[in-house]
């Protein structure tokens, strides 16, 4: 089945070479999820594509063809935003590699493309990167169907208690206890749920969680950008 998509605004997740010329191109559109287009001629010099397909920055792209593999017809500037950098610049890689690991192709998801974007902005404007790292990585799990829970106990069904201590099953959610693995304080919880990451060790701790959490559902895919994150203490 043939599909045709007009000015759809997307973001290049990723672009590797094709033959001598050409360019394979995983977008991340806003109303067609995931896909993966074919760039003919994009690496010529002369090319009008060939300065435009850029990760982390808004585009307007043209395709059609089958759902496996479709021929982009144009892509064009969508709108201005700072260029990353640093840190801010290995976090959206991140980002990037969670939607090409989890996301499958041709799934819409519009409101975790808005997440995107407003992560996209968020780290362009150099804010706190841990908050922004949690917030997509909970909208994204929300999105594939794994929302974590984070207000109520999973067996009792009772609210977290700020003061208590919690085992966070994967499977089910927070269950009371004092020790075990992957062991987190009500405080991270109810944190977590607010998105409020001022304090160090909400911090410290929800990022342990979210990582368990999201490795998972990675059923043992490495995240390449994970092990250089892991060393800038941000993941």
């Amino acid at each position: 089945m043939r599909k045709r998509a007009d000015h759809e605004p997307g973001y290049v997740l990723h672009t590797y070479p094709y033959k001598e010329t050409s360019l394979i191109v995983e977008a991340f559109s806003r109303r067609h999820g995931r896909v993966s287009l074919l760039a003919r001629g994009a690496r010529r010099p002369r090319s009008a594509m060939r300065g435009v397909l850029l990760a982390f920055h808004p585009l307007r792209l043209s395709w059609s063809g089958s759902a496996e593999l479709s021929n982009l017809i144009t892509a064009e500037w969508g709108g201005a935003l700072q260029p990353l950098a640093g840190r801010g610049l290995m976090c959206g890689f991140y980002l990037n590699e969670l939607i090409l690991r989890l996301l499958p192709r041709e799934d819409p998801h519009e409101a975790l493309f808005d997440a995107y974007a407003e992560a996209l902005a968020r780290l362009s404007a150099a804010q706190s990167f841990p908050a922004v790292l949690r917030s997509f990585e909970k909208r994204l799990l929300a999105e594939l169907g794994y929302a974590p829970l984070l207000d109520r106990e999973a067996l009792s069904g009772e609210p977290i208690e700020a003061s208590g201590s919690y085992v966070y099953e994967p499977d089910r959610g927070p269950v009371r206890a004092s020790h075990g693995d992957l062991l987190v304080s009500g405080r991270t919880l109810l944190d977590l749920a607010a998105d409020d990451y001022s304090r160090s060790e909400t911090r410290d701790e929800a990022r342990y969680l979210m990582r368990a959490l999201i490795g998972q559902r990675l059923h043992g895919q490495v995240l390449h950008t994970r092990s250089v994150l892991m060393e800038l203490n941000e993941l």
